[in-house]
């Protein structure tokens, strides 16, 4: 009973240091590694846990093998984690960056994304007509009621599979509507004309998207006249002339959404309460930036579960093998331990130096891990299926907050891995560790 109520104190002690230990910010953490520092140099008992530490890691060269058990699986585990948790920053990010508090986007009530929503032509009218709309010089109201249709494109890193591309049918108003978007290469799309301008996302990741190439869509060649960057979504997209969109895939004269520049931020709920309470239209309506950040919270947060779960996986795998790693190195040394304890080291020294070498195993793998996911994945240019089942061209993000929450991990693992050997070791009768072999 004694036991099994002492390995339950160890697992509550466990359970809440994890709890503390993952709501402390960096500054925190470090003010508490100065602390242990000046207590390991200036305290008794520090001192000699110090020394004590020193021992262990001296004979680190006899245990290579072991040893890099511990720092390869913590750096796999950091890896993994972060390279998944930066694959959702970086969709979350791109798709954020869409939208803004000044302009709206009008879908058919209930839609939900623009490829469930269809608007007709008096929808559209009633629309374009709604107050809150910023005007033109000329009067018009800055509005762009867009199609989007999806194709089949092959990808560049395998030209035998296909990825689903959005075909955005926009007019001359949408080139104001999205500032953001800018020709970099070639020119506009000519209205009437079956000609397309593509994203620098969409370049880079499908084949056939240069500049004189032509594309083959609805039965129709269609040559690829400019591309365009946006530092956004629409970087995943193929624009073309609304009209020609909608004549090659018979869509009349309908639209899937319009969007529209506001006069100011404040001007959208005038705008919405106008459309919501007219009779003509059944819409929804919301800022462009709530629009597409709803878009990301989906598959971002799947990415995000699945990232922690095949962490929290491998976590588990690289405690167990600290665990043998620790337990093994405390057997081998029991006769010296029992020694430091013979001439009066108490057992604190022993269970921190044994704390201090498992964690800082675990410190240089989570660094590892830590540095070759920022060297292999950071601004590394993916694709994933977004809300109008086409795909979305994202930069993963390794920011340094990713990182520190990958450094947090492979220190927990070290705590964790490292605690019950260290118990073991104070705990183990001096006269017992002495006959050991």
């Amino acid at each position: 009973m004694k036991k099994f109520l002492f390995g339950l104190g160890l697992a509550a002690i466990v359970i809440v240091w994890l709890v503390v230990w993952t709501a402390l910010p960096w500054f925190v953490v470090l003010a508490l590694a100065i602390l242990l520092a000046l207590w390991l140099l200036a305290a008794r008992t520090g001192r000699r846990t110090l020394s004590v530490t020193r021992v262990g890691l001296s004979t680190l060269s006899q245990r290579l093998g072991s040893t890099a058990v511990i720092v390869v699986g913590i750096a796999g585990v950091v890896g993994v984690l972060v390279a998944l948790l930066a694959m959702g920053d970086g969709l979350t990010a791109t798709l954020q960056q869409t939208g803004s508090n000044d302009t709206a986007i009008v879908l058919r009530g209930g839609s939900g994304a623009e490829s469930n929503s269809v608007l007709t032509r008096d929808d559209i009218d009633v629309i374009e007509q709604a107050p809150g709309i910023a005007r033109d010089a000329q009067g018009k109201p800055i509005a762009s009621a867009e199609l989007v249709v999806v194709a089949n494109v092959p990808k560049k890193s395998d030209p035998t599979t296909d990825a689903n591309v959005a075909i955005r049918g926009v007019g001359d108003e949408a080139w104001t509507v999205w500032p953001n978007v800018k020709i970099i290469k070639g020119r506009k799309f000519t209205p009437g004309m079956r000609e397309l301008d593509v994203g620098e996302g969409a370049e880079r990741q499908f084949a056939g998207l240069e500049v004189g190439k032509t594309l083959r869509l609805a039965g129709q060649d269609w040559t690829i006249v400019g591309v365009f960057a946006s530092g956004d979504a629409h970087g995943s997209e193929l624009w073309g002339d609304s009209k020609s969109v909608a004549s090659a895939y018979r869509r009349g004269s309908s639209a899937e959404s319009v969007t529209a520049r506001l006069t100011s931020p404040k001007a959208f709920d005038q705008f919405k309460a106008s459309l919501m309470g007219d009779p003509r239209v059944k819409v929804d309506v919301s800022t462009t930036r709530d629009y597409f950040n709803k878009q990301s919270e989906g598959l971002s947060k799947v990415i995000r579960i699945v990232g922690i779960t095949i962490g929290v996986i491998m976590a588990i795998g690289a405690i167990f093998g600290a665990l043998n790693t620790m337990y093994a190195a405390v057997a081998t040394r029991a006769r010296e331990i029992a020694t430091l304890r013979a001439i009066g080291f108490r057992g604190t020294p022993v269970v921190v130096s044994v704390l201090l070498e498992t964690m800082l195993l675990a410190l240089l793998g989570g660094i590892v891990g830590a540095v070759i996911v920022w060297l292999v994945f950071n601004g590394y240019t993916a694709s994933t299926v977004g809300g109008n089942f086409s795909q979305v061209v994202f930069q993963f993000r390794v920011t340094p907050e990713l990182l520190w929450t990958g450094i947090k991990w492979a220190l927990a693992i070290g705590f964790i891995g490292g605690l019950f050997p260290a118990v073991r070791a104070a705990r183990l009768p001096v006269t017992t560790a002495l006959r050991e072999l």
